[in-house]
């Protein structure tokens, strides 16, 4: 007996060993059970929150710096959209204080207008402005006239770019508001500032690389030209914040596309011109590039043509008289312009030893037409041009009498003669050096700094000749501190008007814009005491009417015209210096401004306003 118990007690033991090691199965209503449930629940509601918290600041970064991109993109565009009617120093005039309007009225109302507007976001609204600017400037430039180069950029801007930027700030007002910075170790003030800094910071950055980008790739394509980029950056717009109120565009899209003769297309450059001809005008071509809005604008009445950079002309040709039986076989055209002609009087002046023009050579700075290297090289003068727009060059071998031997390098000025005085082989230099830019209203101010005219100064032959075009506003100092500058370089000069100085009773206006040719050589007072002119011969004028008349100088100017002789009067501006080019650029703007008048009596409004 105790045997069989021995065995159920070693058979029932065994029994009972593997039944607790058997796996528990854990009951689902046990507080463990419970507990553990509530704490996957918890994780995953961690993760969830934490997933769409950075969904949601991602969102909100994103749209700010989209927004805040197409707004920068459309600053530089608003100007360049402006600078054929108004130029393009006028047009930058008030612009930063229409941007900081803009973004001040716009980042303090965006709650108002969220209440107000009768739709959920006032993004709905930014692609229907977008759209709707290439008209409404159509139709503003109709009044550029009654408006002035004064007041017309601004008004202009006021019912275009200024609502666009107003609209977008509200928006990223409201974005920034919801991004969260309270985990970043900084004082409060400064968490409150740093959406509202962080966003002008991001929009004046990509304002400068829109501006770099397209400055140079403007004209490539047709969304790089200014119509193209206006409706490219509305489409974006329109993409991001689609609503039913993109129907009210339709109109503004109807006439873009069918009777904006601002936009780059064939079929708008015939409409131009069917509206032109009925006013004896007519534009050969016109393109844009680096330096503006470049065409060839033809007067059909009075038989000339004329090369027009934004608001302002660079040259031009007497069409009809170069047809005339006694004139149709001259190999250089018939300049519109005297200076032009004035400027090849750098042959004329008598120096100790003569230069021949079969050994001369000639650098000329600033195509323009081509009339001044065409007549250097009529005269057997080598002759390379420098011009930073390719364009101009373009035009004036298709549309001018620019011939084909003449050198032409596509280059900065700046750059092209820093590497010509620095070549380790020997620099070349030139007999005549001839520097004639301007454009937009006013002279590239880097091109008449000291340095840049001392680099000239080390291109120029000992016995050579340079002859300076500068045009501006006698009323104003900067002819007196460009002219200072030049006689710091160059010890000997002769300046001469273009035309002769007004008299006080005849001069409605203080203003006198005028062109004026500085002729210097590198020679001291003591080996050259004066500039003088030989008198020229029938092969000097080339069988030209404009050469007779103008190649020979005759008005000019002395120090006490300038100033230069009264004490403590226009002298004490010094000279100009690379690193000293705000006091130029400050009365540039009033110059830009009298220029852009005397444009409107050139050429007619008509001409102007429809590009």
């Amino acid at each position: 007996m105790s045997q069989r118990s021995s065995k159920r007690g070693a058979g029932g033991g065994s029994r009972k060993q593997q039944t607790s090691s058997a796996p528990k199965i854990p009951d689902p209503n046990s507080p463990e059970s419970f507990e553990k449930e509530l704490k996957d629940l918890a994780a995953k509601a961690k993760e969830d929150t934490w997933a769409k918290h950075f969904t949601a600041q991602f969102t909100l970064y994103f749209n700010s710096i989209f927004l805040l991109s197409l707004a920068a993109a459309y600053s530089v565009v608003s100007q360049l959209a402006l600078s054929p009617v108004y130029g393009s120093i006028p047009s930058a005039r008030w612009h930063n204080y229409v941007t900081m309007a803009a973004c001040f009225v716009g980042w303090s109302s965006n709650v108002p207008l969220y209440r107000v507007l009768p739709f959920n976001s006032p993004s709905h609204l930014l692609p229907v402005i977008a759209l709707w600017i290439p008209t409404v400037q159509f139709f503003l430039f109709k009044l550029s006239g009654t408006f002035t180069a004064w007041y017309g950029p601004t008004i202009t801007e006021g019912l275009t770019y200024f609502p666009l930027m107003t609209f977008t700030a509200a928006c990223v007002a409201t974005f920034t508001e919801q991004i969260d910075l309270s985990k970043l170790p900084l004082p409060k003030f400064i968490k409150d500032a740093t959406p509202g800094l962080g966003s002008l910071a991001f929009f004046l950055f990509a304002e400068s690389m829109f501006c770099k980008m397209l400055s140079i790739q403007v004209g490539e394509s047709f969304v790089k030209t200014r119509m193209g980029a206006e409706i490219g950056l509305a489409l974006p717009y329109a993409f991001a914040a689609p609503s039913k109120l993109l129907l009210w565009t339709v109109p503004a899209l109807v006439h873009t596309a069918l009777w904006n003769t601002h936009v780059q297309t064939p079929m708008a450059l015939a409409l131009l011109n069917s509206t032109l001809t009925a006013n004896q005008w007519a534009i050969l071509d016109r393109k844009e590039s680096l330096t503006g809005y470049i065409s060839v604008v033809e007067s059909l009445e009075q038989g000339f043509r004329v090369l027009r950079c934004d608001h302002s002309l660079l040259g031009g040709e007497w069409i009809k008289i170069q047809a005339m039986p006694q004139f149709k076989d001259n190999v250089v055209g018939e300049t519109i312009y005297g200076v032009f002609a004035m400027l090849e009087a750098v042959r004329l002046v008598k120096m100790p030893e003569p230069i021949r023009d079969s050994k001369a050579k000639a650098l000329v700075i600033g195509m323009g037409v081509g009339t001044t290297p065409a007549a250097l090289v009529a005269h057997g003068i080598d002759t390379t041009v420098v011009e930073i727009d390719p364009v101009v060059y373009e035009f004036a071998a298709k549309y001018f009498k620019l011939p084909k031997t003449v050198k032409t390098v596509i280059e900065d000025a700046v750059t092209y003669t820093d590497t010509l005085s620095s070549t380790d082989d020997g620099k070349e230099t030139f007999d005549y050096i001839i520097h004639d830019v301007f454009t937009g209203g006013a002279e590239p101010i880097p091109l008449f700094t000291l340095e840049f005219l001392q680099t000239l100064e080390a291109l120029l032959k000992p016995g050579g000749v340079i002859a300076i075009n500068y045009a501006g506003d006698f009323s104003l100092p900067p002819p007196t501190v460009i002219i200072r500058t030049i006689r710091t370089v160059f010890p000997t000069c002769r300046i001469y008007r273009e035309h002769e100085k007004p008299s006080s009773s005849s001069s409605e206006t203080k203003a006198d814009f005028d062109n004026i040719v500085i002729f210097c050589t590198k020679l001291t007072p003591d080996l050259l005491p004066q500039i003088e002119f030989r008198n020229p011969t029938e092969r000097d004028y080339l069988n030209s009417p404009a050469r007779r008349g103008f190649l020979v100088p005759k008005h000019e100017v002395f120090d006490a015209d300038l100033g230069l002789a009264a004490p403590g009067k226009k002298e004490d501006w010094g000279i100009l210096t690379a690193n000293d080019t705000d006091k130029l650029a400050r009365w540039h703007e009033e110059s830009a401004l009298g220029h852009w008048a005397i444009m409107r009596v050139v050429l007619p409004p008509v001409v102007w306003e429809k590009w």
